[in-house]
């Protein structure tokens, strides 16, 4: 390919040491959705894949057909045009369009402090040992850095003429998206193969730090790479307004074929009793068609041209207020939230249900020490010195408390070399291993010479592996249960010792699966499975998780606002209820339902139990608190119980679920959109959160400890769960020209309803009085520019400025926010009432004096002025300046319009329209009945002073 890569369909892809430079300078490399050549085609498909779009190219091509168009060749062209090219502008702003510089082979030399442009094999670095370290942050969001390590077979490959000597291959698996994996071997000429891991890869967008420079072989590039494997899309979710809207949109062209079938009905009876003046006239089906087409066209502004692009460009102002928000920003960390797609802002105002992870969501993930159990003794914190002072980098937040806290004991981690570990205690390392499955191993031999292994894990996954022998199990699971309740995390900790032969047997299996390409981790969780059992039990010990900053007020603010708070977590149950209880989620007070049970069977006789001890408060929202774990969960999700389940859920206030696996968390949130007509939020921070995220109606990641899986699959991200209650919170700092997420909707819903008005209806009346010929009632450019220009300015205005009400107010009256939950704002019955009624107010300014029809088209720009201004709550400038710049355009543009011919060959009907007492007593009215207008709004609808 261009890039030079094997296609990654292939389960091993075969990479050849293409070395055409020895020292490629570091390249600045960016992938994006499009490039020069694909932006054009991939652009035009996805604009006319939209059915508005779509409909306006047909009404082009139809206007291109002689004689057929009553309106000319271009005034829908034109228009469509100037959508496309803002639309295109916004994609390309929104899109980087790059090539890529490096390919697959190149040797890349990069130096301290410079992002890493492709997935590279490290062979050598500057520091003796061959190490380097970088920074991850922008690929998983841990601030630690990693220590990454080159081959030994190639640390002396470091000027220009040995690395022109280096001649082999690499065989490594295809593309994915696993950050910590790795599998690849290494052939170099004449020497046995060596295996390339995930500690020996640099990869795509980290950054090199305390490093002078490294050297490495590009593996994978462009949207192979392992960064861009991650940076997949969303899901496709569109709004509910988005929904009704396309839909009304379609039923609009159904009417619009109606009533041109109609009126094609009014011309064959016209034509059939004839006239003095034309005559009778034999119609044949050819005219009918004929007139089909015409009447499509004279009509077609019955779908506004305008709203498609007109939402498209508010929603992505409103993602910019939200990239903005310094209320929003963490300072901490320098994070602000981010917008990733416009498309979701009306639906941040109408969450019913929000799904939240508790580790890294509701806390911080900062792990402390605080108790630990040893040989059935509960040990407290203890006021040590640490006068050495060592800066520890890790890859778990837990891990690095626990080494905090034995170095306090005086057993301190002091180096790290690849072959070794120094730490100051009475044995060393052998081997380290981890695996998926909530565990992690370290094999030391002691001074006497014997060999041990210690494993660190969960507790279920320990106590599985307990032998019969071990003692003090009762004892710490009662400290296990008495930690959770305090809301401490627990791990668990055991070994066992091991013979010579069993190590060595071990090793060389371990050595053997380490190797191979095909299902290497499957083959390292078989190697380690057989030496990790039979275990004797040492303790357990417990670090606490701090909830987040001003975690407790956004709850109590979002349960005020009516939404419902599911706490979705991997946690034991007890850890869970004590978090809940924190953050004020639940009460002492509150009863509580809990689901424990092992079978099906048992499962619904509980969940019947419940619903039918709830009697008619079922389907209710009660002052419960229901709390399942994940073992339960799995029986409640069958299709025999789940709807009871859900019924049951449904009536509690809050409900925690415990134990539960990322494709559990998915389920329920998928059982809730499923049967449930309200939208519904999932917000996490890690991996495991990406499922429910991608399945919410809105996801929100959270760019903490945990990596940025779940930010990377979201449709917003923030760096604290307290911005998740900036939708109706009241923020100081901010200029009350930005609106919350609660107005996005109520704005988006009024321009909706706004658009479904401003059609051109008197279109209609205007053939029953010109036997139904096809004749237009303005000149064509004026009836074609009306939706995009003369009207266009005030929608913009009102969506991106316009709020409901103060955001003091939300805050005081959260309650306000059931307002928007019901959706009751905009719907398919609002539409259609906004329909019928801009049918109405057509009949009556059509069937008013023929002298105001002279002016009509300026008379009814200023009739969509007043009419807007009259339900605009939040006047500013803009909005001022929106409403008489559009009165002021129109006026302008017909008196330069009126005499351009025969200067300009175009418009002669136009000519001698300006009359300059008459037109100017005319302009005087319309101007003064919209001043009235809009200081009537001003005074009896105040917002602040910029109302003033």
């Amino acid at each position: 390919s261009a890039q030079g890569v094997i296609p990654g369909s292939q389960i091993e892809s075969l990479i050849r040491l293409l070395v055409r430079s020895p020292l490629l300078p570091l390249p600045i490399s960016l992938t994006a959705k499009y490039n020069m050549w694909s932006f054009l085609p991939r652009y035009l498909y996805l604009q006319f894949s939209k059915a508005a779009n779509a409909f306006f190219l047909f009404i082009t091509i139809l206007q291109q057909i002689p004689d057929v168009s009553p309106t000319g060749k271009y005034t829908t062209l034109l228009p469509l045009m100037i959508i496309l090219t803002i639309s295109g502008i916004k994609e390309i702003v929104e899109d980087y369009v790059s090539l890529l510089l490096v390919i697959v082979g190149d040797i890349v030399k990069a130096s301290n402090g410079q992002f890493l442009p492709a997935d590279m094999v490290l062979i050598s670095s500057s520091e003796p040992q061959v190490t380097c370290y970088v920074a991850t942050s922008n690929l998983d969001g841990e601030t630690n850095l990693k220590l990454r390590q080159a081959l030994l077979e190639t640390a002396q490959m470091q000027t220009e003429r040995q690395l022109s000597s280096l001649s082999g291959k690499i065989e490594c698996e295809g593309p994915n998206r696993h950050f910590n994996t790795f599998i690849g071997t290494l052939y170099l000429n004449d020497e046995s193969p060596v295996p390339i891991g995930p500690d020996q890869v640099l990869l795509r967008g980290t950054q090199l730090k305390n490093t002078q420079w490294v050297l490495g072989i590009v593996v994978y590039t462009g949207f192979e790479t392992k960064f861009m494997q991650n940076s997949i899309k969303s899901p496709l979710k569109k709004s509910r307004v988005e929904n009704v809207t396309n839909v009304q949109i379609l039923v609009l062209f159904v009417l619009l074929l109606a009533m041109s079938l109609v009126s094609c009905v009014g011309a064959i009876l016209w034509n059939v009793e004839g006239t003095w003046y034309f005559g009778t006239k034999d119609y044949s089906s050819h005219s009918l068609g004929f007139d089909l087409l015409v009447f499509i066209i004279l009509y077609h502004n019955l779908i506004p041209i305008s709203l498609l692009v007109t939402l498209e460009i508010v929603k992505y102002v409103q993602a910019m207020f939200i990239n903005w928000d310094e209320d929003m920003h963490y300072k901490e960390n320098n994070i602000y939230a981010i917008a990733r797609t416009s498309n979701l802002n009306e639906e941040l105002g109408q969450v019913k249900y929000l799904f939240s992870d508790k580790t890294g969501t509701l806390t911080c993930n900062i792990m402390k020490f605080k108790k630990c159990s040893i040989a059935g003794i509960i040990y407290g914190f203890v006021p040590f010195l640490d006068e050495d002072k060592i800066i520890y980098q890790a890859s778990s937040p837990d891990e690095a408390a626990l080494v905090k806290w034995v170095k306090k004991l005086g057993f301190v981690f002091t180096t790290r070399t690849p072959t070794s570990v120094t730490i100051e205690a009475v044995s060393s390392i052998l081997n380290t291993f981890s695996c998926n499955r909530k565990r992690m191993s370290v094999i030391v031999r002691t001074p006497t010479g014997n060999l041990r292994l210690y494993c660190k894990g969960a507790d279920t996954v320990i106590y599985e592996r307990l032998s019969e022998d071990s003692l003090f199990m009762k004892e710490t699971l009662t400290h296990l249960e008495h930690f959770a309740k305090g809301g401490l995390r627990t791990l668990c900790v055991a070994y066992t010792d091991l013979t010579e032969e069993e190590y060595q047997q071990w090793l060389t299996e371990y050595k053997k699966a380490s190797s191979v390409i095909q299902d290497r981790m499957q083959s390292l969780e078989e190697c380690y499975d057989k030496i990790e059992k039979k275990f004797l039990l040492l303790g357990a010990t417990a670090i606490e998780d701090r909830l987040q900053a001003r975690v407790p007020e956004t709850i109590v603010t979002l349960l005020k606002a009516n939404i419902r708070i599911w706490v979705l977590t991997g946690d034991k149950q007890e850890t869970a209820i004590n978090i809940a209880y924190s953050c004020k989620l639940i009460s002492a007070q509150m009863p509580r339902i809990r689901l424990n049970t092992h079978s099906l069977e048992a499962t619904q006789q509980a969940v019947t139990q419940n619903c039918e001890a709830l009697g008619t408060l079922i389907g209710k929202e009660n002052d419960l608190a229901l709390i399942i774990d994940g073992e339960t969960l799995k029986y409640a999700l069958n299709f025999e119980v789940e709807r009871s389940f859900l019924n049951l859920a449904l009536s509690c206030r809050a409900v925690l679920c415990c134990r539960l696996s990322p494709l559990q968390k998915a389920e329920i949130v998928y059982l809730v959109k499923k049967h449930v007509g309200a939208i519904t939020l999932a917000i996490g921070d890690g991996a495991n959160d990406v499922g429910m995220i991608q399945m919410a109606h809105v996801g929100v990641g959270i760019s903490g400890n945990e990596g940025m899986q779940a930010t990377n699959n979201s449709d917003y991200s923030i760096a604290q769960v307290s911005s998740a209650g900036m939708s109706i919170e009241y923020r100081e700092s901010i200029p009350e020209t930005y609106p919350t997420c609660l107005f996005s909707y109520e704005t988006i819903s009024m321009l909706a309803i706004f658009f479904s008005f401003v059609p051109m209806h008197f279109i209609l009346w205007f053939a029953f009085v010109n036997g139904f010929s096809g004749q237009i009632i303005f000149e064509h450019w004026c009836i074609s520019l009306y939706n995009v220009i003369f009207t266009s300015l005030p929608p913009f205005t009102l969506g991106i400025f316009e709020q409901c009400c103060s955001q003091k107010s939300l805050l005081t009256y959260p309650q306000l926010y059931t307002v928007s939950q019901t959706g009751k704002t905009f719907n398919t019955k609002v539409f259609w009432f906004q329909c019928i009624n801009a049918l109405v107010h057509s009949f009556i300014l059509f069937w008013m004096p023929m002298k105001m029809l002279e002016h009509g088209n300026g008379f009814i720009v200023s009739y969509i002025q007043q009419s807007i201004a009259s339900v605009i709550f939040f006047f500013l400038q803009f909005s001022h300046l929106a409403i008489w710049g559009s009165i002021i355009i129109w006026m302008v543009f017909f008196a330069i319009y009126s005499f351009v011919w025969p200067t300009i060959p175009v418009a002669p009907e136009m000519t001698g329209q300006v009359k300059l007492f008459e037109d100017t007593a005319v302009s005087f009215l319309i101007l003064a009945s919209s001043l009235a207008s809009v200081h009537f709004s001003s005074v009896f609808f105040p917002s602040g002073p910029q109302s003033q």
